[in-house]
């Protein structure tokens, strides 16, 4: 739990740096991410929208894809939380990240909004995987 919490806090530090002109719900997303030598590392994202909505990236993935630029293929743990108005709103990953975790974490996963824990299973049951 303890590492849960710390992503959260860095969750929290970054979820300012949102884009999120048209919404106005900014969500920051920590995740713990491991390469091949076993080295882990953590890395943030934040929701980028877009005038043209279908090109806005959300947090988790941002996170992932950049763990993933960086030789990072799996994913250890997720934390990440909205602001909306000024208040903290705890949320999930869309359907799209939850498929793009699933490519890169196993089904027990641990993924916390600052509330309560899932598991990626929980969240995606039957998640697609080519293997």
């Amino acid at each position: 739990m303890d590492t849960l919490k710390s992503l959260y806090a860095e969750a929290v530090r970054v979820v300012e740096n949102a884009y999120a002109p048209y919404s106005r719900f900014k969500v920051g997303a920590a995740v713990l991410m491991e390469n091949e030598r076993g080295e882990r590392r953590v890395f943030t994202g934040v929701n980028v929208e877009n005038a043209s909505y279908g090109l806005t990236v959300c947090a988790e993935r941002v996170a992932v894809f950049k763990g993933v630029s960086e030789g990072y293929r799996k994913v250890i743990a997720l934390s990440l939380l909205a602001v909306k108005d000024g208040e903290v709103v705890p949320v999930l990953p869309c359907g799209a990240c939850r498929q793009v975790l699933w490519e890169f974490a196993e089904g027990d996963t641990p993924i916390y909004n600052g509330e309560r824990t899932y598991s990626l299973g929980d969240l995606l049951p039957g998640g697609f995987r080519l293997d």
